[in-house]
C-alpha cells in the first residue's frame, strides 16, 4: 500500500512538473512533421556547402597553381563557392524556424544558428590567406582576387548569420500566451510582415487586402520572427480579450516580458507583470486606430 502510495504521488508529482513546464513554456517540441522538414532542409544545406569547400579545395590546388594564372577563372571559383554557401546558409537558416534549438543548451544553440558563418570562414579564410601569399602573383593580382574574395566571403557571411535567432523557450512561450488568450493555437499575420498578431482585427492587419494564419510554428516556418510586441494593447483594444485574461496571461506566464514593448506592461509590488493601465482603454467607435 505504501508503494503504490508513494508511485501515485510521484506521478502526480511529475503531472505537476509537466503543467509547470507548459505554463512557463518549456514544454515546446516541433512536431514530426517540422523535424522532417528540417532536417531535409539540413541535409540539402549541407550538400551545398560541400559543394562550395569542394569548390575552394578545387581553387587550392588547382586554379592557383596554373602558370600563367587565369585570373578570370579565379574570380569566378571566388563566386561559385560564394554561392554555394550562401544557398546552404539560407537553407539552414530557413531549418531552423522548423526546428529551433534550445537556449539552454548555449553551445549547441551559438553553433546551430550562426554555422553558416563558421561554414563561410572555413570556405573562404584558407583561400584568402593563400591567394596573398601566392609567390606566382603580382600585387596587383593578388589585391584584385584578395579583395574580390574578402567582399563575398564577407556578403555572405552577413546574410548567413542570424540576428535574431529562434529558441524553443520563444516559441513555447508565445504558444502559451497566444493560446491562454484566445483558447487555441491560432494567429494571424500578412506575407509581407514580419510578425504575427493574436487576432485578425488589429491596425497592421486591415491595411492588407489578404490575412494569413496558422499557428504559432507555421507562422515562424513562413518567415515572421515573433510575436507582435503590442499583444497586449491588441488584445484589449482590437480583440476583445478583456483585461483580466491579460492579467492572468501575464501573471501565468514565464518571461512573457521578453514578448513586449516596455509600455505594454507594469510591474507590480509581486514582482509579476501586469496589464499597463493606458493600454486598457479600447478607442472609441469609429475611430481610426494608429498602426503599431
Amino acid at each position: 500500500m505504501t508503494e503504490k502510495r508513494s508511485s501515485r504521488s510521484r506521478a502526480e508529482r511529475g503531472a505537476e512538473i509537466a503543467e509547470r513546464e507548459t505554463v512557463e513554456g518549456g514544454a515546446w517540441a516541433a512536431s514530426p512533421e517540422a523535424k522532417s522538414t528540417a532536417l531535409t532542409l539540413r541535409i540539402v544545406a549541407a550538400v551545398l556547402w560541400t559543394v562550395a569547400i569542394a569548390g575552394e579545395l578545387v581553387t587550392i590546388f588547382w586554379v592557383l597553381r596554373q602558370d600563367p594564372l587565369r585570373m578570370w577563372l579565379l574570380i569566378v571559383m571566388i563566386v561559385v563557392i560564394g554561392a554555394f554557401a550562401l544557398a546552404g546558409s539560407l537553407l539552414w537558416k530557413k531549418a531552423n524556424r522548423y526546428d529551433p534549438a534550445s537556449e539552454k543548451d548555449l553551445v549547441r544553440f551559438f553553433v546551430q544558428n550562426q554555422l553558416g558563418v563558421i561554414v563561410t570562414v572555413i570556405a573562404f579564410l584558407p583561400l584568402i590567406v593563400l591567394i596573398f601569399l601566392n609567390k606566382d602573383m603580382d600585387g596587383k593580382q593578388k589585391g584584385i582576387a584578395g579583395a574580390v574574395a574578402i567582399v563575398v566571403a564577407a556578403l555572405v557571411g552577413l546574410a548567413g548569420a542570424d540576428w535574431d535567432p529562434p529558441s524553443v523557450e520563444q516559441y513555447g512561450v508565445e504558444t502559451n500566451v497566444v493560446e491562454q488568450l484566445t483558447g487555441k493555437n491560432r494567429v494571424y499575420y500578412t506575407k509581407g510582415g514580419s510578425v504575427f498578431h493574436v487576432c485578425a482585427d488589429v491596425p497592421d492587419l486591415r491595411r492588407s487586402a489578404t490575412i494569413l494564419d496558422g499557428t504559432v510554428d507555421q507562422a515562424h516556418a513562413d518567415g515572421k520572427d515573433r510575436l507582435t510586441k503590442k499583444w497586449v494593447s491588441e488584445a484589449i483594444n482590437n480583440c476583445g480579450i478583456p483585461v483580466e485574461r491579460v492579467d492572468a496571461v501575464l501573471g501565468d506566464v514565464d518571461d512573457v516580458t521578453s514578448t513586449l514593448d516596455d509600455d505594454q506592461f507594469t510591474t507590480g509590488s509581486d514582482g509579476k507583470p501586469s496589464v499597463n493601465t493606458d493600454v486598457e482603454t479600447p478607442a472609441p467607435a469609429g475611430t481610426p486606430t494608429p498602426g503599431r
